[in-house]
């Protein structure tokens, strides 16, 4: 079941969602001992994160036993500005008590050869965690309806049946990209859509009616959440 819930802008929108995921992470570890997450990148997605840090529920969680994931990332070098972990690490990461070894950070270009073999690197590594199913996925919605890296059209969404891929061309700079796949992003619990702002809107119509575009093809096992501003729910 997909559930919309419209806020008044996009700062609403981001720091609702950081407290629900504060929640659910706290809620997690609770229940079943651990917690897996994966990140987003984007305006709001980074906004939420900024939102979490600021959070007094950060500090009831045990970090020891959360794991952070990213749905995708830029295929550039380690601390370039583009990459979506450097930004999680300024927003959120650097004020966590998280073990080094709990973030699974996707390869950069200068660590791996091609974004082929960092692909193939994070499937390993996701299925030696024992394939988790996430319990928040966060995505972001581009204006073209893409989710992580796949995008309309592209041939790895058309034929996006792996773990994870490797994005070449992708049509938003910067054009060389790793993704998890559908398989991987549909295996989660929860799966959250965030997206702000008038130019989103068409997309999240057009994906809310599962009309062949990425951002109609992702739903959690138990819920799936799209989180909204109310610019970006005016097609509704």
């Amino acid at each position: 079941m997909r559930n919309v819930v419209v806020y008044a802008d996009a700062d609403a929108v981001a720091q609702s969602t950081a407290a629900r995921m504060l929640i659910a992470i706290g809620d997690a570890v609770a229940l079943r001992g651990r917690a897996d997450v994966v990140l987003t990148g984007g305006t709001v997605g980074i906004g939420t994160l900024v939102a979490a840090s600021a959070s007094p529920l950060t500090a009831m969680i045990d970090w020891t036993s959360v794991h952070l994931w990213w749905g995708d990332e830029r295929f550039v070098a380690r601390g370039d500005d583009e990459r979506n972990e450097g930004q999680a690490q300024e927003a959120l990461v650097r004020n966590l008590p998280i073990p080094e070894d709990n973030i699974h950070r996707m390869g950069s270009s200068d660590e791996y050869p091609s974004a082929e073999d960092a692909a193939a690197a994070y499937a390993e590594e996701i299925l030696a965690a024992g394939s988790p199913r996430w319990d928040v996925l966060l995505l972001g919605l581009g204006p073209d309806a893409h989710v992580a890296s796949l995008f309309p059209g592209h041939p790895v969404f058309e034929s996006s049946d792996a773990e994870t891929h490797a994005v070449h061309d992708s049509p938003k700079p910067p054009p060389t990209r790793v993704s998890l796949g559908l398989p991987s992003i549909n295996r989660a619990r929860e799966v959250w859509v965030v997206a702000a702002g008038s130019g989103k809107a068409d997309a999240v119509a057009d994906s809310l009616r599962r009309s062949g575009v990425p951002g109609g093809a992702v739903d959690g096992t138990e819920r799936t959440l799209w989180l909204l501003d109310a610019a970006a729910a005016t097609h509704l």
